[in-house]
């Protein structure tokens, strides 16, 4: 762990060893460690990178205040994974079945702006989608009751549950160290998460230029609590954290489904299961003190606890659990949410040819072509000495080893 006080005077602690962190990043956790309403010190872990209001791969414990920059628009995003019955003998030969049954049943990309014909949404959900939506679907009316502008993402909101997204959201078929067969899926909140962060980003914005209150970043703008702001903009987040999960549930039971009838041999999935935000804010105590600890691409690593920490679409992936002691009381209790990016999207789609992709999965039923560059595994961080630089956070449960990805 390296300690580093903040040229503002704010404290960060960072797992960082034998990894390289952008000066871009740097400054971010600059001015985001000298917030006044910081407990304590904010706790970085090895695959931080540069993101959007606030560094990926960073643990914001706050008093008196929440930032919603901080915690970003993909709310309560993301992993999942079960172990099942089965075996690698267990498989076919040519997994490209069972990647496509899979995208049959989970809806995955965006097209038509996000529109009526966009392909990564439901024209008419799943009966189990439509249960679980309408479970959630009186506090969301209450929510938009009173901030109306959420009201268009809402109505899109029963056709998202159960679908994967874009970007570096997946599902992949995995093998651990036995060789038994995981499913496991990375995604979160959807449209309407991604509403509801941008809608009380921009409030919390208009909040600091009421009151002329100047900050380092904009970005920085926060919600004191005991506003009334303040409690919608924690029901929303609520309201989107549980939305998360119970898509990433619907999500678990099609990809099972579709191993199911891709395989005719029985078997259970209920050998193990993980199911573990890694953006989201949660009510903890550390150091004697109730605070709101925004964990902003980190996963929660308490004593026992089980973590996902997946690789790139090409690189081992682990379920790992936490270790606890002085070490991770340092990091409140948290670990990496995966590799992290080494690069941007946009760098890696000029860097990384389709014959460089190609190898990089070689061996992986996935797409190759030019739209998941910017996923190919050459854009991450070598997931080996990311999880070396916090062996003292976590011990490694199962390794495993993807043979099937589905990518967003």
């Amino acid at each position: 762990m390296q300690v580093i006080h903040g040229s503002r005077g704010g404290l960060i602690k960072a797992w960082i060893d034998g990894v390289q962190v952008e000066q871009q990043a740097r400054q971010q956790l600059d001015n985001m460690a000298a917030m006044p309403f910081i407990h304590k010190h904010i706790a970085i872990m090895p695959d931080c990178h540069w993101g959007m209001g606030a560094t990926v791969g960073s643990v914001i414990p706050t008093k008196g205040a929440i930032i919603p920059a901080a915690v970003g628009v993909d709310i309560g995003c993301g992993m999942m994974a079960h172990r099942t019955s089965l075996t690698a003998s267990d498989l076919p030969d040519n997994l490209y079945g069972l990647r496509t049954a899979i995208e049959e049943r989970v809806p995955h990309g965006r097209t038509d702006n996000g529109g009526a014909n966009d392909r990564g949404a439901w024209n008419d959900p799943s009966p189990l989608a439509a249960d679980v939506f309408n479970r959630q679907h009186d506090t969301l009316e209450q929510i938009v009751g009173k901030h109306p502008k959420i009201a268009q993402a809402a109505k899109r909101a029963p056709n998202h549950v159960g679908t994967l997204g874009t970007g570096n959201h997946f599902i992949e078929v995995c093998l651990d160290e036995e060789q038994r067969v995981w499913i496991m899926l990375h995604s979160g909140s959807r449209g309407i998460g991604n509403r509801i962060g941008t809608y009380f980003i921009e409030r919390a914005k208009e909040e600091m230029r009421r009151w002329f209150i100047n900050l380092p970043d904009e970005d920085l703008a926060y919600i004191p609590q005991g506003s009334e702001l303040f409690g919608d903009y924690m029901n929303a987040l609520n309201w989107a954290q549980k939305f998360a999960r119970a898509n990433r549930e619907v999500m678990m039971h099609a990809a099972l489904e579709a191993l199911s009838v891709t395989i005719s041999k029985p078997f259970t999935s209920d050998c193990e299961a993980v199911n573990c935000h890694h953006n989201y804010v949660a009510h903890e105590k550390h150091f004697g003190a109730d605070v709101l600890l925004t964990r902003k691409g980190a996963v929660s690593a308490k004593e026992g606890e089980l973590g996902i920490i997946p690789g790139s679409m090409g690189a081992k992936s682990f379920i790992v659990r936490g270790k606890g002691g002085a070490a991770g009381r340092e990091a409140f209790f948290s670990c990496s949410h995966g590799a992290g990016r080494a690069m941007s999207r946009g760098q890696a789609k000029k860097q990384f040819s389709l014959e460089d992709h190609a190898k990089a999965v070689a061996g992986v039923e996935c797409r190759v072509d030019a739209d998941v560059i910017d996923e190919t595994p050459g854009a991450y961080k070598d997931i080996d000495a990311v999880m070396a630089a916090q062996a003292n956070l976590i011990k490694i449960v199962h390794t495993l080893k993807q043979v099937v990805c589905v990518k967003g």
